[in-house]
């Protein structure tokens, strides 16, 4: 894609952090023409991961994000789905759009349980007000999925002073995101939070108040909410001629470019190359939302710089801050610095000796530290990397 022309119409289709962001920044890199921010949700973008915490706390009814789009001179549109796209042309269900640019930025939906329409899903503002009217002291809660989300909706529901269960099919918590051995130091911080956690428990059916295992177990439940994960939300872009993976993600180059000539892509929709990690990755995460959005917006301007941050997010759960950077995989050499059972410990991966990620449980300076070796590609001294007394940056190899 050339340089984008003033008298282009930029359409960014898809109201969150991404699309915002992208829309914000067109506009403060001097863009002039028409700017379009289209959302599917009645309300202006908010920010998300407060949802989980302030907002179902009671701490806090919504999380609009401070921007006067009247004053950027964006025409922010909400309440309107995008139902197909062709070459110049956006459908939507109020008609269509024109542009001579577009942003997908339409993020990623909850996964449902089959024939579970009376759980709950916590996703958007609404979902959020909608469950903390029912987090009351008291109430049966059982949640789906031991993830980062239902750890933090966990947490929360304990904090209301509900009665929390919560099941998990994997055999430890968070099991697509971290090997057993360290998502097993996770499952000590529920029970001292007084919840159960039932890992290797598959669900067979939710009804009006109870939960079916598949191994017959029935769970009594006055709510249930599913945190199960979230696939692409693209299912809209089918005969429209930008290229998905087999999750239905939006495949794109290293400046977010779709294969549809003139259309980009940012945020929890896109799986994108990555030489730091030598792979495709699909993040979705507050971080890469926000980067995304600001660097789809950087190559619609015309400038060269592929997208490749180190991936980052945190999780707020049992009282404690855990933090993410980086991407491992089950090949590379895991490293404790601490104990399981200490109450501040940091996994680190390393790969013949270079950083490829790390997870830190209450320990700030080791992940701010580690983000600056994962982006130079430091090679650690596996000896003095595993010693927590250590700083990070003073184990470097040689």
């Amino acid at each position: 894609m050339g340089e984008l022309r003033n008298t282009d119409t930029v359409v960014v289709v898809g109201a969150g952090l991404a699309g915002a962001r992208c829309a914000g920044a067109l506009r403060a890199g001097g863009l002039r023409s028409r700017i379009v921010l289209l959302g599917d949700e009645p309300h202006a973008p908010y920010d998300r991961p407060p949802l989980s915490k302030d907002v179902l706390l009671g701490k806090a009814d919504a999380t609009t994000l401070d921007i006067d789009w009247a004053h950027l001179g964006v025409d922010l549109v909400t309440g309107r789905r995008a139902t197909a796209l062709e070459p110049g042309v956006l459908h939507t269900d109020a008609g269509e759009l024109p542009y001579g640019s577009l942003v997908i930025a339409t993020g990623a939906a909850p996964v449902a349980l089959p024939g579970a329409d009376r759980a709950h899903l916590l996703r958007t503002v609404d979902d959020a007000l909608a469950l903390r009217a029912l987090l009351r002291p008291g109430a049966r809660i059982v949640l789906v999925g031991a993830g980062w989300i239902g750890a933090e909706t966990a947490t929360v529901a304990r904090a209301l002073g509900c009665e929390v269960t919560v099941v998990e099919a994997g055999p430890t918590p968070v099991p697509g995101a971290l090997p057993a051995r360290v998502g097993g130091a996770m499952t000590a911080w529920y029970r001292e939070a007084g919840v159960d956690l039932r890992c290797g428990a598959v669900v067979a059916s939710v009804s009006p108040h109870e939960v079916l295992l598949a191994d017959g177990t029935r769970l009594a439940a006055d709510e249930v909410v599913v945190g199960v994960g979230a696939r692409p939300a693209t299912g809209w872009l089918a005969g429209s001629g930008v290229a998905l993976d087999a999750a239905g993600a939006v495949l794109v180059d290293e400046r977010l470019r779709t294969s549809l000539p003139g259309v980009l892509a940012a945020g929890d929709c896109v799986s994108y190359p990555s030489a730091r990690s030598g792979t495709r990755l699909s993040v979705q995460h507050w971080d890469h939302a926000l980067q995304s959005g600001a660097a789809a917006a950087a190559s619609l301007l015309g400038l060269e710089t592929p997208y490749d941050p180190v991936p980052y997010f945190w999780s707020e759960q049992f009282g404690r801050m855990v933090q993410y950077a980086g991407r491992h995989t089950d090949g590379d050499d895991l490293l404790w610095r601490g104990a399981p059972g200490d109450p501040a410990w940091t996994v680190l991966w390393l790969r013949d000796g270079r950083l490829r990620a790390l997870l830190a449980v209450d320990r700030p300076r080791d992940l701010t530290q580690g983000r600056r070796l994962l982006e130079r590609g430091a090679v650690l001294d596996p000896a003095r990397a595993a010693d927590p007394a250590v700083p990070l940056k003073a184990a470097l190899a040689g």
